[in-house]
Formats: structure tokens, C-alpha cells, sequence
């Protein structure tokens, strides 16, 4: 997992096989988006760093946007519009050899609608003869499009000035200068009490709680005080099912929860403590973890369980949540407000892991120690060793080991383990990069 990009986001959109993922390569200035002459690669929306004249930005490549589309195709164009609303700027890509089509037509009408700012990329431009067909593209109302090859890279540095001038200068919220309130996503399950426990904490109703499950849809920005200081809630629909397996508005709510957690510093995992942990709990924490957020977990509607449900209760815990042993955990019941002062606490003590950062000089002591405690087996003759350690990034901490050879995974869950009892590291995943020397040619 690459480090957590707060700078602002540049959407690229188009219709299927214009030549998206060519022109995000171009633009990252390394191969990653799946390049394929077929339309369609790109289903998902797929973020990448990229640098510009000493400016860091984030690109999201989606799938092809086809407004008429059906089926997988509607849901490509649903993650195209999720990334438009997302996004500080989009650059829109027409295949300038086809010209104006109804359905880059039927895009800027949407993209009108969003009010972001647009940078029209007119693609395919090999020639001089193409360049003169590229003009016709000012028909769009979008201003001045901006004829490039992504293949060959011509006018590819005209363009990305272009971005630039399309992208605020700086984010409005940072990790680093903790401009604004903290950001925290309640996910979890339909009808768990998410909206209640956000209720409670904004001391009035403002989610509309229903004993139906997802009545929410939208994520809700709310803005709460809590112990003097503000913060901002994320309320979201329930996780359901599988994305690929949910249909019409569940497929949407879905789409929202992920985009909230990407959104959030922290997510707090609401679980209905009378009920078994599910299988759609776990994946919930899958998705909080793959995007490298801080974790609280609640157990709502305390109220309900009794003994013989807490014994259980415990071997679950065991269990299932033996991968997020590190998280925080509190038992509230949201109807009453009964302990849901105990959610600020563990918060804060998950930002703090989550921004947690060691010096270089400690952590290869403590590196040091560890592997003449306790140094890796020897594996068919040799014996891999850890050379050198730094922390490379917080949000979460992540960690790069510069190794003689590749080290066991068993290993490097002993490392992790080994940082959490001496560095703390509540409520954070901890990420651990090898580098394994290359073997020298003789």
C-alpha cells in the first residue's frame, strides 16, 4: 500500500477506450494502470500519486463512463461518478480521431452538473493532421482542449500545466497540519445503530432512524462537539452484501461506505452485540484495514446481551477479531447513551497510533535487540538478516526493513508484534515493507 495522499485529487474520465489508463501512466510516469486495447480494463477507480513541477497530486483512473450503460457497465459509470464527486478537478479524455460522440456529450452534461473544474484532454493526437481534426472539440463548451498522445507523450507537459492550474494549491484537510476536524466514518451492517450512536453523540436527531434496515443511503457529514472539541462524523449506510453481488441501491451504499472509510482517518465499526459476528463484519474490517485507517469497534445494543451471550460474545472476540487484536474496544448502548462517552477516549488513543512515529535511531535499536533475541531461522542453508529498519511514513506507520534476503511472513508478524508491545501502536494496522539486497553478479 502506497503512503496516504492528502493533496488534491485529479479525476480522469472518458468513455470506454479513449485512452484513460495510457494517459494516467503518463501522467504518474510509471506503468501501473492495466493498459489493454479492449474497453472496459478499468472497472474500478484506482488511485496513484503523481508529482508535477514540485506539486503532489492524487489521479484516479475509473472504468469507461457509458451513460446508457447496463449492468457491469452501470456500475463502472457509478464508480466514475463517485470519483467526479470526490475529486477537486477532472480531466476528460475524448479520442480526438473519433470526434464529439453522444455519449461524451451525455459525460459533460454531468460533469456540468458537478461543477468541478474540467480539463478537456484531447487524446490520440499522433500528428499534425490530427491536431487540426482535435479543434473541433472546442463544440463542447468545455474550453480549450488539449491535444496530446498519451502513447508518445506529445503535449503531455502542456497538459499537466493545464491540471495544475485546475487543482486547489493545497488540501483542505492534512494529517500533517491537522487543519479541520478529525475525520471519523461510522460503518458497519444495516441496522447495527449507526445513525442512533451518531444521534446520541450530536445530542439531537439528525440521521433518520428507522427500524428498517438501510434506511441510511448517503453518507452524512455531520459536525459534532465532543469534550470541546469538534469533529467531523461520516454516517454511511450499511454494508450488505459483496459489492459485486449487491444490486440497484445496495450496490450504491456499498460504494459509499468504502468511499467513506477512503474519506475518513478513523472508522468506527459498529457491531450489534447480541448478534454473532458475521462474515460481512469481517469484510467490513478487511476494507478499514486495506485502507490503512485507524480502528475502534463498537459493540452496540449492550442492553441485550446477557451472560450467556457475553460467553459467547468472548470466544467470537477470539476468534474473529484475532487480526485486530490492536483496535480498541467499547460497549454502548446508543438508544439510552449508556458508555457512548467512552468513544472519544478511544479515538483519540487510535489517532495517536495511527500518527505514531519512531526515530530512526530507536527502531534500529529496538531491531537490534530484537533479531540477537530472537534472530529469523535459517531457511535451506541461510539465514535472511535485518540490515536496516526506518519508518517511512505515519497514517498508518509503515515501515521499510532493508534485508539480506526475503524474511518469513511468520517472521515479520513477530516484528509487528514485537513494535506494538514496545511502541504501543493502538488502534493502527502497521504496514511492513522488505527490501531484500539484490544478489551481486559475479
Amino acid at each position: 500500500m502506497t503512503e496516504i495522499s492528502m493533496g488534491p485529487v485529479l479525476a480522469v474520465v472518458g468513455r470506454p477506450n479513449v485512452g484513460k489508463s495510457t494517459l494516467v501512466n503518463r501522467i504518474i510516469g510509471r506503468r501501473e494502470a492495466v493498459v489493454e486495447d479492449v474497453p472496459g480494463v478499468t472497472r474500478d477507480r484506482i488511485s496513484y500519486d503523481a508529482v508535477w513541477n514540485g506539486r503532489t497530486f492524487t489521479v484516479v483512473d475509473t472504468g469507461g463512463w457509458d451513460p446508457d450503460a447496463k449492468g457491469i457497465a452501470e456500475r463502472i459509470r457509478a464508480q466514475a461518478e463517485i470519483a467526479v464527486t470526490l475529486a477537486d478537478a477532472v480531466l476528460f479524455v475524448v479520442d480526438a480521431t473519433i470526434g464529439i460522440t453522444d455519449a461524451d456529450e451525455a459525460v459533460v452534461r454531468v460533469l456540468r452538473r458537478a461543477g468541478k473544474p474540467v480539463v478537456l484532454a484531447a487524446n490520440k493526437v499522433d500528428d499534425a493532421r490530427a491536431e487540426a481534426e482535435a479543434f473541433g472539440l472546442w463544440n463542447l463548451g468545455l474550453g480549450e482542449p488539449h491535444v496530446v498522445s498519451a502513447l508518445h507523450g506529445r503535449g503531455s507537459g502542456d497538459l499537466l500545466d493545464a491540471v495544475l492550474e485546475a487543482l486547489p494549491e493545497a488540501p483542505e484537510d492534512t494529517f500533517e497540519q491537522e487543519a479541520g476536524p478529525r475525520r471519523i466514518a461510522i460503518v458497519g451492517k444495516p441496522n447495527v445503530g449507526k445513525s442512533s450512536l451518531l444521534n446520541k453523540l450530536a445530542g439531537e436527531e439528525r440521521s433518520v432512524v428507522d427500524n428498517v434496515a438501510g434506511t441510511t443511503v448517503d453518507p452524512v457529514d455531520e459536525l459534532v462537539e465532543l469534550d470541546g472539541r469538534t469533529w467531523r462524523f461520516i454516517d454511511t449506510a450499511g454494508i450488505r452484501k459483496r459489492v459485486k453481488e449487491a444490486s440497484g441501491h445496495e450496490y450504491y451504499a456499498s460504494l459509499r461506505t468504502s468511499t467513506a472509510i477512503d474519506r475518513a482517518e478513523v472508522a468506527v465499526l459498529v457491531l450489534d452485540g447480541s448478534q454473532s459476528i458475521s462474515e460481512q463484519d469481517m469484510r467490513i474490517i478487511q476494507t478499514i484495514r486495506d485502507a490503512g485507517r485507524a480502528l475502534v469497534i463498537t459493540f452496540n445494543k449492550w442492553d441485550l446481551v446477557d451472560e450467556e451471550r457475553r460467553y459467547y460474545l468472548d470466544r467470537e472476540i477470539e476468534r474473529d477479531l484475532v487480526q485486530v487484536q490492536w483496535a480498541p474496544r467499547i460497549n454502548v448502548t446508543a438508544r439510552t447513551g449508556w458508555h457512548v462517552d467512552r468513544l472519544v477516549p478511544a479515538l483519540d488513543k487510535a489517532l495517536e497510533g495511527w500518527e505514531t512515529r519512531i526515530p530512526t535511531g530507536a527502531l534500529n535499536t529496538f531491531l537490534g535487540r530484537l533479531v540477537s533475541e530472537h534472530p529469523h531461522p535459517v531457511r535451506g542453508g541461510k539465514q535472511p538478516k535485518i540490515l536496516f529498519g526506518t519508518q517511512s511514513s505515519v497514517a498508518p506507520p509503515t515501515f521499510v526493513l532493508f534485508t539480506s534476503g526475503k524474511l518469513d511472513a511468520s517472521y515479520e508478524r513477530y516484528i509487528e508484534r514485537r513494535l506494538r508491545e514496545q511502541f504501543g501502536f493502538v488502534g493502527t494496522p502497521i504496514l511492513i515493507n522488505q527490501r531484500p539486497r539484490e544478489k551481486r553478479k559475479r
